[in-house]
C-alpha cells in the first residue's frame, strides 16, 4: 500500500495539463505525479522541472538521460524509477542493444567512451559518500562541455528527488511500467517489490 493515494487525475486542472508531457515520455501519467498533487504547488513545479531537465539541449540525448535516470535509480534500488526509466530510454528511441544489456553498460560494445563515462558519472553521484572525484572529471571532460555536464547532473538530482519520493511514498507502479521493467530488468531480478 502507498503511504499516500493518489488522487485522481482530474483533481487538479493545471497539474493535469501539465502532466501532458507525460504522455510522450511514459505513455501514461505517474502515480507519483497524482500524489503529488495534494499540494499542487508541488506538482507544478516537479513537472516544470522534469521538463526543463529533460529537454534538449545538444548531444546529450533524450535517450541517454533516461539512461542515466536508470543508472541512478538502480544505484540507489528505486525499482518505482528503474522501470519509468527504462520505458522512457525505450520510447525515446535508445538503441535494442543498450536495451538489452544497460547492465552491462561498462564492457558492452552497444555503448561508446562517451556515454560510458555519462553513465559512471550517474553512478558515483548517486552513491552515498558521492564518488564524484578527479578522475570521472578528467574523463568527462574528454567527451562533454559544461553544458552537457549540468544536463546530466540534472537528470541525476531531479532522479535524487524522485527515489527517495517513490521509495518512502511506496508509490504504485503502473501497468506499462511493470511491462518494462519486465522485459529489460527482470532477467536481472527485477521486480516492483512494495510498488504493488
Amino acid at each position: 500500500m502507498p503511504l499516500v493515494t493518489p488522487l485522481s487525475a482530474d483533481h487538479d486542472l493545471d497539474t493535469k495539463k501539465l502532466a501532458e508531457f507525460f504522455n510522450e515520455t511514459l505513455g501514461f501519467c505517474p502515480n507519483s505525479v497524482l500524489t503529488m498533487q495534494r499540494r499542487p504547488a508541488i506538482s507544478k513545479a516537479f513537472i516544470n522541472l522534469n521538463k526543463a531537465v529533460m529537454a534538449n539541449e545538444g548531444r546529450v540525448t533524450s535517450a541517454l538521460k533516461r539512461m542515466i535516470a536508470w543508472v541512478s535509480s538502480n544505484s540507489t534500488g528505486c525499482r518505482y524509477c528503474q522501470a519509468h526509466a527504462i520505458r522512457a530510454a525505450e520510447r525515446y528511441g535508445a538503441e535494442q542493444e543498450q536495451l538489452d544489456n544497460i547492465w552491462e553498460y561498462r564492457t558492452h560494445p552497444a555503448f561508446s567512451e562517451a556515454e560510458r563515462v555519462a553513465l559512471d558519472f550517474s553512478l558515483q553521484a548517486s552513491q552515498v559518500p558521492n564518488g564524484v572525484d578527479e578522475e570521472i572529471k578528467k574523463r568527462l571532460y574528454e567527451h562533454w562541455d559544461e553544458g552537457e555536464i549540468v544536463e546530466m547532473l540534472g537528470v541525476i538530482s531531479l532522479f535524487g528527488y524522485l527515489n527517495r519520493w517513490n521509495d518512502s511514498m511506496g508509490t504504485s507502479i503502473e501497468g506499462g511500467a511493470v511491462e518494462s521493467g519486465n522485459q529489460y530488468l527482470g532477467k536481472h531480478g527485477w521486480e516492483k517489490g512494495k510498488h504493488i
